[in-house]
């Protein structure tokens, strides 16, 4: 039994990093989605055309979600970071206007400074 169990382990890891990839990719498209139509975030402080430019990639992306339902790992993680590399520079953008860093991981860890500094 302990046997079969250390043979299923490499498998077990790979499932769970291609869930976990799946939920970061997730994540990522319904936080982002969230931000731009939330006025206390960036609903008011980013231009139609960034905020257009934004859900057309969310909505590729979650359509390719939908249909690579059996996507790898790689795949999964290459489609997140294209996605982040649409909208992260937009963000970046919004935040350096407004003073702040504008740098990585602005939107999650800098968007409760961003947001009382207004």
């Amino acid at each position: 039994m302990i046997k079969e169990a250390e043979e299923y382990a490499d498998e077990d890891k790979a499932i769970k990093a291609k869930i976990d990839a799946k939920n970061q990719l997730e994540n990522y498209i319904y936080q982002m989605k969230n931000s731009i139509e939330d006025k206390d975030k960036l609903a008011e402080k980013i231009s139609d055309e960034d905020k257009s430019t934004i859900k057309d990639a969310l909505t590729d992306a979650q359509d390719w979600v939908n249909a690579n339902d059996d996507a790898e790992t790689e795949d999964l993680e290459a489609k997140l970071k294209e996605l982040q590399g649409k909208c992260d520079p937009i963000v970046a953008k919004v935040y350096k206007a407004q003073g702040g860093t504008g740098g990585a991981g602005a939107q999650e860890e800098g968007e409760e400074e961003f947001d009382e500094d207004l």
